[in-house]
């Protein structure tokens, strides 16, 4: 069953096996408002954890997102391309910015579970 956890930046990652599907929480897309343009990284791209892993754009301003996880960009959310306005509808499923092959899985300890985010969410 996949696992999902939260950071302080409000990005979220759902692990399977190896592969870590990361995208942006419901509460970011909310703050962003209306979301214009994603720029996806590069399939192969290596980042570690927290590092910027790409970039998002609203009518309010530019944000860059953070990586939950150290990995291997294995596959990146084409649709947000031509259709960035799927962040604000469907920003915890079909949203999802990217997949990594996890480079360390232990890297999770260091990450919010949802019951941990939304309690970090009421001291905002």
């Amino acid at each position: 069953m996949p696992s999902t956890y939260y950071t302080k930046e409000h990005e979220w990652v759902k692990i399977e096996g190896n592969i870590a599907t990361v995208g942006i929480t419901d509460f970011a897309a909310h703050q962003l408002g209306d979301v214009t343009f994603v720029e996806l990284p590069a399939t192969g791209k290596s980042v570690k954890q927290f590092e910027v892993l790409c970039a998002i754009e609203s009518v309010k301003a530019a944000s860059d997102i953070y990586a939950p996880v150290s990995g291997k960009v294995v596959s990146v959310n084409e649709a947000l391309e031509t259709t960035p306005e799927i962040v604000n509808e469907s920003a915890e499923a079909a949203a999802w910015m990217a997949c990594l092959e996890m480079a360390d899985s232990s890297e999770v300890n260091k990450l919010m579970s949802r019951e941990q985010y939304d309690e970090f969410l009421k001291g905002l």
